[in-house]
């Protein structure tokens, strides 16, 4: 990889990711949704994302999300694609990407030519992204692009968010992290979901958390107090080192220039949106 050491990762992380995920933590998704009759957080959620490929079903969403309970998910796949279709929902979503972009960046940075250009940057990336073995993104890229460039760098992030994610599913199980043992060891990084939103977005209950953890500790990955051993904070890294291998092409492709410059604007728009209060301030942690 000719790129910075970490610095698609950090591009990802500040700039990508960030901007994507507005929209499922945004009171405009719900009103959307609610207007179409689903009114229930977690089947918002699940058909919110799930919705690029067609009205599946809980084994298909269990199987490419990896991380939540699949109880959670059968309780409202594939019911919900009878009160609407995968095309009204993307629809809904795109609407209120729409929103929740102007409300949190203000209509100043929405017009922007630097919004312009990280919607071309991000773009410029997604042009390498594989499809094979990448289910969610594979998804995703067969949908159309919007022409307006804050709604054309959303969709740009969702390629890219999902591509990595993809990947990401095959390194979890090359390091042997099953879903909760993933998710727990990556709270105890101070970086995850804090146990509240495990158990309220991904559908466990703490005798699953406790479970998990007891299996980390045997493993030797995580001490009596919840934190990662040398060796928890080493298989870490190892995945994140192969998460970046699995990834490297989008942003190769793009360019140091290219990757520094998104990463400058697309940081700049994802501080904008944390300081509008786009997520809950106790989301991310170990408590």
């Amino acid at each position: 990889m000719n790129l910075p050491a970490h610095a698609a990762r950090r591009c990802w992380h500040g700039a990508i990711n960030p901007l994507h995920s507005t929209v499922y933590f945004s009171p405009d998704l719900g009103k959307e949704f609610a207007a179409l009759g689903i009114t229930d957080r977690a089947a918002v959620n699940l058909s919110s994302r799930s919705a690029a490929m067609g009205a599946v079903g809980a084994g298909t969403v269990t199987a490419t999300f990896y991380n939540y309970r699949h109880d959670l998910v059968a309780r409202h796949l594939p019911a919900v694609w009878d009160t609407a279709t995968p095309g009204q929902v993307l629809a809904a979503r795109l609407r209120a990407a729409d929103t929740t972009l102007r409300r949190l960046l203000g209509e100043e940075a929405i017009g922007s030519p630097e919004m312009a250009e990280a919607a071309e940057l991000a773009m410029r990336a997604s042009e390498a992204c594989t499809r094979h073995a990448r289910t969610l993104y594979s998804a995703h890229a067969d949908l159309p692009v919007p022409e307006e460039p804050h709604l054309k760098l959303w969709h740009a992030t969702t390629l890219l968010r999902e591509h990595r994610g993809d990947g990401h599913l095959v390194a979890l199980l090359t390091v042997g992290l099953d879903p909760v043992e993933a998710l727990l060891s990556h709270t105890a990084t101070g970086r995850g979901m804090t146990p509240k939103y495990l158990k309220a977005i991904r559908g466990w209950d703490q005798g699953d958390l406790d479970a998990a953890a007891g299996r980390l500790r045997t493993r030797g990955l995580l001490d009596a107090a919840g934190e990662l051993t040398a060796e928890g904070t080493a298989l870490r890294a190892e995945l994140e080192t192969e998460t970046d291998r699995l990834d490297e092409a989008p942003y190769e492709h793009l360019g140091a220039a290219g990757l520094a410059r998104l990463a400058e604007i697309g940081g700049g728009f994802t501080m904008r949106a944390y300081a509008a209060g786009a997520f809950p301030g106790d989301l991310l942690g170990k408590a």
